[in-house]
């Protein structure tokens, strides 16, 4: 007989390969998710237009130190978004593009932190070899999600804060899973390097979560004391408040007890010990803004959070710490939970930087092997999918009937009528009944991952097709209109005449003006106001209001008193004179004598 030829052995998968794929794939969610179409709505009152004023002042006054808005100083917030978006300014002009910039490099940044880190440590229990999948799983979910994508693409501090934060947290896991000593140390010098930046983006809460979830994690390992010591702490504090103290010693010294009480009294303390701008909501608040928030994966979170098995702590303890992850995990997502659901100042927001802890946990689901086996029963995912495909036909069927709760923002009262009229709604409805007829087929195939390929294309065609143009109607019912007076208002002002906002507090038109705006909430504190305007000796002989058409009725001005320079949607931009406004303040005050007698 003679010899058999030797088998050929298949050549294992190349990392590199593998690597880049992800790597590209990833850019590739980035750019739809959070570049695409960056700039091309106008900023979104109240929030968004605050920060990109604020930034714009820096660039003009050149004052980094103090962050001012419509003449006053704004100590909402550290100053590190306000620098970074002052310094897109200078490099591509100001306008929303430059402003939401920071937010949107940041959410790609913390997508591919994530990946990086499940690509390295993404194994389940009892595994040694990494499962490369969970990389490119985790990193789509973390940016992939409603929550990232909206705070991604607003110009404010929010996903700037997650950012540095799960980078933190990160490298902090790269530090305790690394077994060289010098590796090890230089990771933990870049966690206190970003709980310096997310510090710098929103104040304590930068550090003291981090912290929170540490401090749980390895007290839930038995080995809080021996990590503490690796950390090194004295050298690791001294880097953090080196970097951290500088701005606010300088503000401080600038400002004196009008910042500290403002920052930290009303904006830190009294955010959680008590209700601040009436933003009040029942304990469970955070239950169901996760599950919106953290859709389309939010389904998938409730096994997710099953399989990390926290009760059985002996078996945790006895794996490697590079195993440790999904506890990790575990740990940073119930510590934001419980942290801002003991907090009584509740908002959404809040909660966008335990996104990646979801992520990283429903990743893992993902990447089991038994997930990667067609055929295969497994009821976590078997059941999450028909949980998903019943999402899907809950919104198939009531998209179309949302119109009635979409009318409620007086700025654009024809938003739900508008939104029905373009098709959009029975677009979403015929998306959803497709995914949900996709998801059934890959359910009853058993094709795990294909619940997860199957949802992301979803998603991001959604994103693309759908989303998109009604945020573009919503501009043009909400914010067009603004934009539209504001350049009127820059045509057409006169030297030393004063622009009021009557009924609507709306800072971008601070923003696209460039100009301090006077704002009166109601007619009567405006009549308050417009009293002691007219008696600045700076002020020329008129005045630019701007406010609804019924404003002018309730200020109980004629229309023979005032000219009407331009009206966009809801508002009406009008110039008065001095004396006009002198008559009618002294008409209300004869109307009022006669009335008290």
């Amino acid at each position: 007989m003679g010899e058999s030829l030797p088998t050929k052995k298949p050549k294992p998968p190349q990392p590199a390969i593998a690597s880049t794929i992800c790597l590209v794939w990833l850019i590739a969610i980035g750019i739809i998710a959070f570049i695409w179409h960056l700039g091309a709505i106008g900023l979104v009152d109240e929030t968004e237009p605050l920060f990109a004023e604020a930034a714009r002042q820096m660039t003009v006054t050149g004052d980094w130190i103090t962050p001012y808005f419509n003449g006053e100083t704004r100590f909402d917030k550290p100053p590190l978004i306000y620098w970074f978006m002052a310094l897109c300014y200078q490099a591509l002009g100001v306008n929303p593009w430059a402003v939401r910039l920071p937010s949107a490099l940041a959410a790609i940044a913390l997508g591919l932190f994530g990946c990086y880190t499940l690509r390295r440590f993404g194994r389940s229990t009892g595994r040694t070899q990494p499962f490369a999948i969970a990389g490119c799983i985790g990193g789509t979910a973390i940016m992939l999600n409603v929550q990232t994508i909206a705070w991604a693409r607003m110009g404010v501090s929010d996903m700037l804060l997650s950012a540095c934060m799960g980078a933190a947290l990160f490298a902090f896991f790269f530090a305790y899973a690394t077994p060289e000593r010098h590796g090890k140390q230089l990771w933990y010098q870049a966690f206190y390097i970003f709980c310096t930046l997310a510090v710098l983006t929103k104040g304590p809460v930068g550090i003291i979560l981090p912290g929170l979830i540490i401090v749980c994690f390895l007290a839930y390992m038995g080995n809080l004391k021996l990590v503490l010591g690796e950390m090194n702490l004295k050298v690791g504090l001294l880097l953090f408040f080196s970097l951290t103290l500088p701005w606010y010693i300088l503000v401080t010294w600038a400002n004196g007890w009008d910042y500290i009480n403002s920052f930290f009294g009303y904006h830190n303390i009294e955010r959680f010990t008590s209700v601040v701008n009436h933003h009040s909501a029942p304990f469970y608040f955070y239950i169901p803004t996760i599950f919106v928030g953290f859709l389309p994966w939010s389904v998938y979170l409730p096994v997710a959070l099953f399989k990390a098995r926290f009760w059985q702590r002996r078996a945790w303890l006895s794996q490697p710490r590079s195993h440790h992850l999904p506890m990790f995990a575990f740990f940073w997502f119930i510590c934001i939970f419980g942290f801002f659901t003991i907090a009584v100042t509740k908002l959404p927001s809040y909660v966008l930087p335990l996104m990646p802890a979801c992520a990283i946990l429903v990743a893992l689901v993902w990447s089991e092997p038994e997930a990667g086996k067609s055929k295969t029963w497994n009821p976590g995912l078997f059941w999450s999918g028909v949980a998903n495909i019943i999402l899907c036909l809950a919104i198939a069927a009531i998209a179309p009937f949302t119109p009635p709760w979409l009318g409620t923002d007086p700025a654009m009262p024809n938003f739900g009528t508008t939104l029905q009229e373009s098709g959009l709604l029975w677009q979403i409805t015929g998306h959803h009944l497709i995914l949900a007829i996709v998801l059934l087929v890959a359910l009853l195939g058993k094709w795990w991952r294909g619940l997860w390929t199957v949802n992301a294309i979803a998603f991001a065609a959604l994103m693309i097709f759908i989303v998109t143009p009604m945020t573009e109607i919503m501009d043009q019912q909400r914010q067009l209109p603004l934009r539209e007076l504001a350049q009127t208002v820059t045509e057409t002002r006169q030297p030393s005449e004063p622009l009021m906002m009557i009924g609507f507090w709306k800072p971008s038109l601070n923003f696209y003006t460039q100009n301090t705006v006077i704002y009166g909430h109601h007619s009567q504190s405006s009549l308050a106001i417009l009293g002691n305007l007219i008696q600045d000796p700076e002020m020329g002989e008129t005045l630019l209001i701007l406010g609804e058409p019924k404003t002018f009725i309730n200020l109980e001005f004629e229309p023979q008193q005032y000219q009407v320079l331009d009206q966009q949607g809801v508002y009406q931009l009008v110039r008065i004179s001095k004396a006009e406004v002198i008559n009618t303040l002294n008409k209300n005050i004869e109307q009022a004598i006669v009335l008290n007698e």
